[in-house]
């Protein structure tokens, strides 16, 4: 289980937050989960860009210098392996409701215990029955509005290390915590998160990878018959990087050769 070591409320040592905070009340927010390696962030440009794109679509102000300082102090102050979870909320508004007129920004850094991760051996996926619902004002984005993923992971059955989600039309969208590749003769597909579903920071470096690479990459729908014609499957996200998937319900993958080539690959990124 994952402990809490240390927090810090916009640059402050802190240990709790108003009541009225809007990421509490409403879920009004987005986060980041950030890899510590050496005293610093891995590929945090990635997520700084990433943050600066979700604040810009849900009209937070929030300052990108300050968060990149908070970063590296905490990261300075973690563990040699530890995960910073930082997140940013529209703070304490001046008035009850949900217009966000009028409120502010808040940062939040959490540093915690990275815990184990899956070795290159690989990992078994369940399916969830939770079908994911189409929200494209909030597709893509990393935001505090998680209850989907908290239903859909009370699902998971031991082995399995996550469980995949299909959308109300059928069509893949990733686990409740990491998002999801195919390769079928030799080309890499992900799902398109532009209805639902997460842009994973780890997605978007993979996709970077594989195409310097040379691999044809697609981001498309997603259907059951493209998972069972797979040759190999993989997930991925910022705390366990790439990952083969041996077996998803009944099905079974036995080929890794990307997976690991790209696995290997990103963990040698000096970022």
């Amino acid at each position: 289980m994952s402990e809490r070591l240390t927090a810090w409320v916009d640059g402050e040592p802190a240990a709790t937050i108003p009541l009225d905070d809007r990421g509490l009340q409403y879920g009004d927010g987005l986060f980041e989960t950030c890899v510590i390696r050496n005293g610093r962030v891995r590929f945090l440009d990635a997520h700084l860009t990433r943050l600066a794109n979700g604040c810009a679509r849900l009209g937070i102000a929030c300052d990108g210098d300050a968060v990149r300082a908070d970063l590296a102090r905490a990261a300075e102050a973690a563990p040699a392996r530890a995960l910073l979870k930082l997140i940013v909320t529209r703070g304490s508004g001046p008035r009850r409701g949900y217009a966000p007129q009028g409120a502010g920004c808040r940062r939040i850094v959490q540093q915690v215990d990275a815990g184990a991760t899956p070795d290159a051996a690989g990992v078994t996926l369940g399916l969830a029955r939770l079908r994911l619902s189409a929200t494209p004002a909030l597709a893509g984005l990393k935001h505090l509005n998680r209850l989907e993923n908290v239903l859909a992971a009370a699902e998971i059955e031991v082995p399995e290390f996550d469980v995949l989600l299909l959308d109300e039309d059928g069509n893949w969208v990733g686990g409740t915590m990491c998002n999801l590749f195919l390769v079928t003769r030799g080309v890499l597909a992900t799902p398109r998160v532009d209805r639902c579903g997460v842009a994973g920071v780890m997605r978007g470096i993979v996709l970077r990878e594989a195409k310097s690479l040379g691999l044809q990459c697609e981001e498309r729908w997603l259907r059951a018959a493209d998972l069972e014609r797979a040759d190999e499957v993989f997930v991925t996200n910022a705390r366990i990087g790439v990952v083969p998937v041996t077996r998803v319900g009944e099905h079974s993958f036995d080929m890794r050769n990307v997976a690991l080539h790209l696995r290997n690959r990103i963990e040698a990124l000096d970022a």
